[in-house]
C-alpha cells in the first residue's frame, strides 16, 4: 500500500484508526478528500472489508463521482464493486424503493422537484379557501421543509400562532396530496427512511447489519435527520467514520446542525478524535488571519493550522472612500496582478456576503472591458426581480413596449392570464393603437369605447392596472425616478410578492433595493438617462465568460473552492455580519465562520476591503467596519485603514493604525436609549434597538419602517429624537 507513504503522519492516523467510530476533524486545505478516500482503499485493501458491506455518503453527485475516481485509481476498476456509494437522498431513494411494501407508496413512486412542490402546495392552499397572499405557497413550503429536516411530521407541527395552524393544516393536506400522486420530495427521502429506521426494528437490523463500516463526507453540514439515519445504520457495527470541520459549517439556512459534531461525542464516547491541522492551501500568515477569527466562535474544538509553503505576505486592507471606488479598487488590483504576472486573471476571486453586492462589482469589470466569471446566481441585471422592475419602468416611459407589457400586466398575479392578453393585443390591432394604449384607455371603466370588447371578468383587471399605469405615466413628469420607482412598488405590492419570509425572497428584495439605490443616484435627472445608461450597462452582459476570467461569488457560494488572490469585500457591519444575525447569536456565529471559510480560500494574496461610505453617488451612508476585522492582529495586516478599536476590546490586542479622514470630536457619553422615536432625514421615523460608544462615536442600531434595521454613527447621520420615553 504504497498510498499510506504519501500521507502526513495526522492523515495517516486518521486513515489507519482502528476499527470503531472515528471523528476526523479536517482543517481547511488539510486533504480530507484524500483521507476519506483513502480510508475506503484501506479498509478494503489492508482490513478485507467487502466493497458490498460498505456505505460512503456526500452531498453532492461530484464529491461521490470524485471519490469513487480516486478509489478505482488506487485499487483497479474492479475494486468498488457493491459499494454503496452516493449522496444522503440517493442512498434514502434506494432503501424506500427496497422497503416499499411497508410504505404508504410504491416502489416506481416519483421525487417531485421544487417547482411541483411549490405547485403542490399552491393547490392546497387554494382546496383550503385559504388566502395565497398570507400564505405564500414559497414561504409555506419553506416551513414544511424545514420542520421536515427536523423531523417533525405533520401531527407534530408546532403551533403558537393562527397562521402556524393554517400551516400545520397545510402540511397534512400537502402529504396526502404526494402520497396520492404516489410521490415524495426531497425531505422525504430523509424523513421517510429515518422514520423507517427507527419504528421498523426488522428494518434497522436489516441494515445495520448489511452496513459494517460506514463513511461520512462533510458531516457538518448533516441535518438531524441526516444524523438520525447515520446513528441508525451504525447502531450493530459502530464502525462510522465521519469527515468535517464545524469551523466550517455555513449552512444553517439549509438545515445544517453543526451540534451533530458534539452529538457524535456524546452518543459515541469511544469515538477515536482526529485532529488534520496541515494545510496544503495557504500561506502562514493567511492561517494565522483565519485562526484570530475563528478562534473567537464558542462550541468548537481548537485546531493548530500550519503550512509548509511559508509565511506569505501580509493581508492587504484598503477602504475606498464609497462603494464605487471599493469595486474600482479591487478591478485595478485584479488588472495589476495580471500584468505582474502575479496572478493568472482566473486565480483570482472576488467574495461578498449577499448577491445584491455584485452590481457594483460587475459594472466595474465591464467598464474595464475585463471578463469576469458569476458563480452560482444569473448576473445582476438577467435577475428576474431586476428585469421586473426595470420593464415597469420602461413601460411608464413607453407606454407602446409591447414586451416590457407582456412581462408585467400580470406581475404581481392580478387576474391577467394568457388569454387575456392575447384578446388585449388582438383588440389593439383591431383599434390601430399599442396595447399600453388601449389599456390606459380601458382604465377610464365603462366610458372607454373598448370595454365592451371584453368580459367582465377580463375587463376588471385590465382596467384596474390600465389605471395604474395612467397614473404612473403622469407622475412621471413630476418624479425623480427612485420616487416613480417607490410608487410602483407601493402601488403593485412588488415587496410582500417577491419577499416571502424565505432566504430567497430577502435575496430578490435586496436585489430590488439595490436597484433602488441606483435610481436614488440619479436624483433630478430623467427616467430615459436612467433607462438607456442600465440598457447600455446590461447590452454589455453579452462581454464573453471565460474559465481565465477573475471568478465573483458569495461567501456561501465559495466553500469547496481555492484561489491564488482572494478580495473579501463589503467588510462591514451589517454586511458581513449581515444585519440579520444581531439579535440572534446562533446566526452571528455563522456569519463568523463564513468569514473564515472566505478567508481560508486564498492560497497566496487576501484582500480584505470595505468603503467609508455605501449608498452611491445620490445620499450615502456613513459606514462601521466589520466587528470581525477587530479579531486579526495589527501585525498581520498591511495597508490603509481607520484607526480605534471596538468597544470592549481587549488590550493585548493591537489595533490598527489610522489613516482615514478626519473625524469628529470622541463621544464621550450615550444620547440615544432602546425604546427612544428617532427621525432619520432619508429613512423617516424608527425606534432604536441598542446604542453603544464605539471608537470615539455612538453606534446606534435602529429599526426603520422604511428600510428595516440599520447601523450608523449617530454623528454622521443627522438622527434627531422624537421623544425621550424609557
Amino acid at each position: 500500500m504504497d498510498f499510506l507513504d504519501k500521507l502526513n503522519p495526522q492523515q495517516r492516523q486518521a486513515v489507519t484508526a482502528e476499527a470503531g467510530p472515528v471523528l476526523v476533524l479536517a482543517g481547511p486545505g488539510s486533504g480530507k478528500t484524500r483521507v476519506l478516500t483513502q480510508r475506503v482503499a484501506y479498509l478494503i485493501a489492508h482490513l478485507g472489508a467487502r466493497p458490498y458491506q460498505m456505505l460512503a455518503v456526500t452531498f453532492t453527485n461530484k464529491a461521490a463521482r470524485e471519490m469513487e475516481g480516486r478509489v478505482k485509481g488506487l485499487l483497479g476498476e474492479d475494486a468498488m464493486r457493491g459499494l454503496w456509494l452516493g449522496t444522503f437522498h440517493a442512498t434514502c431513494a434506494r432503501i424506500l424503493r427496497s422497503e416499499a411494501g411497508l410504505l404508504p407508496i410504491g416502489e416506481n413512486f416519483v421525487i417531485f422537484d421544487t417547482d411541483d412542490q411549490v405547485r403542490v402546495v399552491k393547490a392546497v392552499v387554494r382546496e383550503l379557501d385559504l388566502d395565497d397572499k398570507t400564505y405564500r405557497p414559497t414561504s409555506v413550503h419553506a416551513s414544511i421543509s424545514r420542520v421536515k429536516n427536523e423531523l417533525i411530521r405533520p401531527e407534530d407541527y408546532p403551533t403558537q400562532t393562527y397562521r402556524d395552524e393554517a400551516v400545520k393544516r397545510i402540511y397534512a393536506r400537502y402529504q396526502q396530496a404526494l402520497i396520492q400522486s404516489n410521490a415524495v420530495d426531497f425531505d422525504d427521502l430523509l424523513l421517510l427512511t429515518a422514520y423507517l429506521l427507527e419504528e421498523n426494528l426488522a428494518v434497522r437490523e436489516k441494515y445495520a447489519q448489511k452496513f459494517r463500516h460506514i463513511l461520512v463526507d462533510e458531516f457538518q453540514d448533516t441535518n438531524q435527520a441526516q444524523y438520525m439515519l447515520l446513528r441508525h445504520l451504525a447502531s450493530v457495527h459502530h464502525n462510522i467514520f465521519v469527515v468535517g470541520d464545524e469551523d466550517q459549517s455555513v449552512y444553517r439556512w439549509r438545515g445544517a446542525d453543526y451540534r451533530n459534531v458534539q452529538r457524535f461525542e456524546k452518543d459515541f464516547p469511544e469515538a477515536q478524535v482526529i485532529l488534520l491541522e496541515q494545510n496544503y492551501r495557504s500561506k502562514q500568515v493567511i492561517l494565522d488571519a483565519a485562526m484570530a477569527v475563528i478562534d473567537r466562535a464558542h462550541h468548537r474544538r481548537r485546531k493548530e493550522l500550519f503550512t509548509e509553503r511559508g509565511a506569505g505576505e501580509k493581508l492587504s486592507y484598503f477602504e475606498a472612500f464609497d462603494d464605487y471606488g471599493e469595486a474600482s479598487f479591487v478591478v485595478d488590483s485584479i488588472a495589476q496582478l495580471v500584468a505582474s504576472r502575479s496572478m493568472g486573471p482566473g486565480e483570482c476571486a472576488v467574495m461578498y456576503r449577499t448577491n445584491a453586492q455584485s452590481r457594483l462589482l460587475e459594472e466595474a469589470f465591464l467598464q474595464a472591458r475585463m471578463p469576469y466569471r458569476l458563480v452560482g446566481a444569473q448576473r445582476f441585471y438577467g435577475r428576474r426581480e431586476v428585469k421586473d422592475m426595470i420593464a415597469c419602468l420602461r413601460l411608464v416611459h413607453n407606454p407602446a413596449d409591447e414586451i416590457s407589457l407582456d412581462r408585467v400586466i400580470n406581475v404581481p398575479p392580478r387576474g391577467i392570464g394568457d388569454k387575456t392578453i392575447l384578446a388585449l393585443h388582438t383588440a389593439a390591432r383591431a383599434a390601430r393603437v399599442s396595447p399600453g394604449a388601449l389599456l390606459m384607455d380601458l382604465g377610464r371603466g365603462s366610458d372607454s369605447p373598448a370595454w365592451e370588447k371584453f368580459s367582465g371578468r377580463a375587463a376588471l383587471p385590465l382596467a384596474d392596472y390600465g389605471g395604474l399605469l395612467s397614473a404612473w405615466v403622469s407622475a412621471a413628469g413630476v418624479l425623480t425616478v427612485a420616487e416613480l420607482f417607490d410608487r410602483i412598488l407601493a402601488d403593485t405590492g412588488y415587496q410582500d410578492y417577491i419577499n416571502d419570509g424565505s432566504d430567497e425572497g430577502e435575496e430578490r428584495w435586496e436585489n430590488v433595493l439595490e436597484l433602488r439605490r441606483l435610481a436614488l443616484e440619479y436624483g433630478n435627472r430623467t427616467i430615459s438617462e436612467f433607462l438607456q445608461d442600465v440598457a447600455l450597462i446590461s447590452d454589455q452582459d453579452t462581454l464573453g465568460e471565460s474559465q481565465s476570467a477573475p471568478t465573483l461569488l458569495t461567501l456561501h457560494a465559495a466553500k469547496g473552492l481555492e484561489f491564488g488572490a482572494v478580495f473579501i469585500v463589503g467588510l462591514d457591519d451589517g454586511i458581513l455580519p449581515h444585519s440579520r444575525s444581531f439579535d440572534e447569536p446562533e446566526e452571528m456565529e455563522e456569519e463568523r465562520r463564513l468569514f473564515y471559510v472566505g478567508i481560508t480560500r486564498a492560497k497566496d494574496r487576501l484582500y480584505l476591503v470595505r468603503s467609508l461610505q455605501r449608498g452611491g453617488r445620490g445620499y450615502a451612508e456613513e459606514t462601521i467596519p466589520s466587528r470581525f476585522l477587530d479579531d486579526i492582529p495589527a501585525g498581520l495586516v498591511s495597508g490603509k485603514s481607520r484607526g480605534g478599536g471596538r468597544a470592549g476590546r481587549p488590550s493585548s490586542t493591537p489595533t490598527w493604525q489610522a489613516s482615514s479622514p478626519s473625524r469628529p470630536a470622541p463621544v464621550m457619553e450615550n444620547r440615544f436609549r432602546a425604546g427612544m422615536r428617532i427621525s432619520h432625514p432619508v429613512w423617516g421615523e424608527g425606534i432604536v434597538l441598542d446604542s453603544r460608544l464605539q471608537g470615539g462615536d455612538e453606534t446606534v442600531d435602529a429599526v426603520f419602517e422604511s428600510v428595516g434595521i440599520k447601523r450608523v454613527a449617530a454623528s454622521l447621520a443627522n438622527l434627531k429624537i422624537l421623544n425621550n420615553k424609557k
